[in-house]
């Protein structure tokens, strides 16, 4: 039998106090956010991130990419996040991001966490998480985590691995429409188009490996009402029906 094997240790760390963080559920932040789209460069590449994210504080996860458009020259990669008291990696109003061959060793919470269902285009591939650990200092959902909490669907993940959670592999937790600062009614995730859910593997979860939630109804028009559509198909319907019958003897 294989088993999943992730290396801890790299020659660069950085972490908080080991002393006191298991505790206090206090360890270091990295918080990255800028103006607006490629106006921001991140690179992190065979870092040891150890002790690291703060409970009971909005956003103080381990690693944060807030609010900062489009990324495509930024990546995570080779990395490990080692005991993490608030997730590994927090996705928020970013988009193009590569998280790519990372290991995630008891993170609390959601441990890959696309945060307001607005980001899409992010490529996360070839990650291994292991033991993903429930959280009653977040949010309420992290009290049943996942080791990717996927809020829009419109994302490539491809070849990851999660090994070992409290409650969830992989969770669809599809919204309405985009939420948090990023409130947009003019998203609609539910109905958004899949990028790529390929090759991704989940064993030894308290619960399911893949969970589909609320709904996923992929359509070419997200945001169109359905209802709408029917009724204008309707009444053009009726429409052709009388000029069918414009015989003056009918």
């Amino acid at each position: 039998m294989r088993a999943e094997v992730g290396v801890l240790s790299r020659n660069v760390i950085y972490r908080g106090n080991p002393e006191d963080s298991p505790e206090t559920e206090y360890g270091a932040t990295i918080f990255m956010h800028s103006p607006g789209d490629d106006s921001l460069t991140f690179r992190a590449d065979n870092i040891e991130f150890a002790h690291v994210g703060q409970a009971f504080k909005l956003g103080r996860y381990a690693l944060h990419m807030h609010m900062i458009g489009a990324v495509h020259t930024s990546y995570i990669r080779n990395n490990a996040v080692n005991q993490s008291n608030n997730r590994a990696v927090a996705i928020h109003g970013t988009r193009y991001l590569r998280i790519i061959n990372n290991v995630s060793f008891e993170a609390k919470g959601h441990n890959i966490f696309i945060e307001d269902a607005v980001e899409t285009h992010n490529i996360i591939t070839h990650n291994l998480i292991m033991k993903v650990i429930r959280s009653m200092s977040l949010l309420n959902v992290d009290q049943t985590p996942a080791g990717s909490w996927i809020t829009n669907p419109f994302n490539n993940y491809r070849d990851n691995h999660v090994a070992g959670s409290d409650r969830y592999g992989y969770w669809f937790d599809l919204q309405e429409h985009g939420m948090g600062a990023n409130a947009d009614t003019t998203v609609c995730p539910e109905n958004e188009k899949v990028g790529q859910f390929v090759g991704n593997h989940a064993h030894s979860t308290g619960r399911y490996g893949l969970r589909l939630f609320h709904q996923m109804i992929p359509r070419k028009f997200p945001c169109k009402p359905v209802v709408k559509d029917m009724k204008v198909v309707y009444e053009n319907s009726l429409i052709e029906d009388e000029t069918q019958h414009k015989d003056p003897y009918w």
